[in-house]
């Protein structure tokens, strides 16, 4: 995962045992909206580099599909109920398109089909999604990277399913700049007394980082030790911090103010042999602590040195006087390499209303990535399996991306490439990455910037989004928490074009603290996941429960967004206030009531109606990653 809040860190319950996920109230207070969507793309098509899947084309009558909205049986499994009469299916109208009746408000108490269909989502196939892909990697050097046999091999497996329940399916290629690491890095002082540093615990090589065999000494560059509590370090980020710099040296540089990218670019025209960059030493809370392993990206393949990542430790060792070490890198890049998002689409629900739901497919090079982010991906994948026969609303589209661990490129070139008027109908995102962490926290997105760190600015509607999770997580019984809305993952891309946005995650490389230990249990002291970006982040790397719990949260969320009437991030005939549900409070309408000129609304699971069930924390810009988001 790419580095990823509620005014108070509230634990509704201490519970232990793994909840069968059967909510009973969502309290969330969601508004508005009325737009236009993706409509459906072709059975598994490639779409070239540069272009957006192409609206229209697909049949949606091939074997195991769901029927066409507005041509099917209201008796289909799982579908809602169309009372007689029609209708447009607007903001006040009786039915939605297709002669589908509106569905329930985000915001409104959970319908009994609503809880039905969250609880579906069980944990044997979710295993089984993650077994799958653990046993991809295996075959194909125990990574899943984008660009790699590993990630075609994942990415054959998720869309085979996808198809087989009936969506339609299309393939986006684009393309990337490929990096790894050949052979395992070496770090070794060998004065003043001599010491081996471990890969993965005390250094890390920074994607796209140069290759070489560096020996030499060491020598700071404008460092600031011991740390100071105060403005950052800007080591490294000026021209003259280069001065007195002996050419030839191993240039170490302090963690501030500047990208990894103008570091690494500055030592290399100062003559340096290689780069080491560590964490600036600060103390703090959560994002906020800056003594753990440093790891990230410098965003090119231009620089031809050796550039790694250390903790504070190792760094301030590396800064005695008269230091010598040796440094070597063995890595690979390649500037134009192709790989591929899979986008997934229902045949139902209004094309001008979708709601996107997705996860990153690809693991970084070193390990199978089966808690980052095959648990994302499985419940993504699963919600999109028992959603397969549900008639919603609003149209259900999910997303698979490629090359999150690279930048988020995957997800920037989706968005990129959509035009203004495709990207309009994308009424919210919810994005999943990394939801069955060892020494989980439930963790909320802070769309309502009300947790105590400042990070990107939520677009209106996003609030709405939390609300829901919370709700989901009062009725099951689980405590959660803030975590950092920086849009250091896959939703960064939507927030940058105002499309409201949320999601969960259960925490990476930071330790948890004793205060969340006493909530969610688990270790204090140990890291939310020990095994990030590491070879050991396999099926033994996820917490079941994290995993069972957060996937009922995304099919809850899919089901209640599906057939809301009225969606995050967009004008409604009630008006765009992101403070609407906080003051007037949830909507009147429930399943199987009638509303002011809404007509009935049956949801399923309602009487007479069959159920669902049956069909690189905190880091400057240029850091690949770091998932310490989480807030405290």
């Amino acid at each position: 995962m790419f580095r990823h809040p509620s005014a108070s860190l509230r634990a509704v319950s201490e519970g232990r045992e793994a909840p069968s996920v059967a909510p009973r109230k969502l309290l969330a207070a969601i508004t508005v909206l009325s737009v236009v969507s993706l409509a459906a793309v072709s059975a598994v098509s490639t779409v070239p580099a540069g272009a957006a899947p192409v609206p229209g084309g697909g049949d949606s009558e091939r074997a195991g599909a769901a029927p066409v909205p507005g041509a099917g049986d209201s008796e289909h499994v799982g579908a809602v109920s169309v009372p007689a009469g029609g209708g447009s299916g607007r903001a006040g109208a009786g039915l939605a398109p297709g002669g589908r009746a509106p569905g329930p408000a985000a915001g409104d108490p959970l319908s009994p089909g609503a809880e039905a269909f969250g609880a579906s989502v069980k944990l044997a196939p979710l295993k089984g999604h993650l077994e799958r892909l653990q046993e991809i990697a295996h075959a194909n050097g125990d990574t899943r990277a984008a660009a790699t046999p590993g990630y075609d091999a994942s990415l054959a497996y998720v869309a085979g399913r996808l198809r087989a329940a009936g969506y339609r399916v299309t393939s986006q290629e684009f393309k990337i700049s490929f990096f790894r690491e050949v052979t395992a890095p070496v770090l070794e002082r060998i004065r003043p007394t001599a010491k081996t540093y471990v890969p993965g615990t005390d250094f890390r090589t920074m994607t796209y980082s140069g290759s070489g065999n560096v020996t030499g000494p060491v020598q700071g560059v404008d460092l600031v030790l011991p740390p100071k509590q105060g403005p950052e370090s800007t080591s490294g980020c000026e021209a003259s911090d280069f001065s007195t710099f002996v050419r030839g040296d191993i240039a170490l540089i302090q963690r501030g103010t500047c990208s990894f990218q103008v570091k690494a670019e500055r030592a290399e025209a100062a003559g340096a042999s290689a780069v080491i960059i560590f964490n600036d030493g600060r103390t703090g809370q959560g994002t906020e602590d800056r003594r753990a392993l440093l790891g990230g990206s410098i965003n090119t393949s231009a620089v031809r040195i050796p550039v790694v990542g250390t903790d504070f430790a190792t760094g301030e060792e590396l800064a005695a006087p008269g230091t010598r070490t040796k440094l070597v890198v063995d890595a690979e890049s390649a500037p134009d390499r192709r790989t591929r998002n899979l986008i997934a689409e229902s045949g139902w629900g209004d094309p001008d209303r979708v709601v996107m739901l997705g996860a990153h497919l690809d693991s970084v090079m070193m390990g199978p990535g089966i808690n980052d982010n095959g648990s994302g991906t499985a419940g993504v994948l699963e919600t999109a399996l028992a959603a397969k026969s549900l008639r919603t609303r609003n149209r259900l589209r999910f997303a698979f991306w490629g090359a999150e661990e690279l930048g988020l490129l995957g997800s920037k070139h989706y968005v990129a490439a959509l035009p203004p008027a495709e990207r309009a109908k994308i009424k919210l995102y919810l994005n999943f990455d990394m939801i069955a962490s060892p020494n989980y926290v439930f963790g909320i997105y802070d769309g309502d910037s009300s947790g105590p760190v400042a990070g990107a600015t939520p677009p209106p509607g996003s609030g709405r989004i939390e609300k829901l999770f919370q709700g989901y997580f009062e009725a099951v019984g689980e405590p959660y928490q803030d975590a950092e809305f920086s849009g250091r993952s896959d939703y960064g891309p939507f927030i940058a074009v105002g499309i409201p946005s949320g999601g969960l995650f259960t925490g990476a490389e930071r330790l948890k603290t004793a205060e969340e230990a006493g909530k969610f249990g688990g270790s204090a002291g140990v890291a939310y996941d020990k095994c990030y970006h590491q070879a050991c982040d396999t099926i033994a790397n996820v917490n079941e429960k994290a995993l069972k719990v957060n996937a009922g949260a995304i099919a809850t969320a899919a089901f209640v967004f599906g057939y809301a009437r009225d969606l995050p991030g967009a004008p409604s005939a009630l008006g765009d206030r992101e403070d609407r549900g906080r003051r007037e409070g949830p909507g009147t309408e429930e399943p199987g009531k009638e509303g002011p000129g809404k007509g009935v609304v049956v949801a399923p699971g309602e009487a007479g109606i069959a159920g669902p069930g049956t069909g690189a924390g905190g880091l400057e810009p240029g850091h690949d990653h770091g998932h310490g988001g989480l807030l405290r």
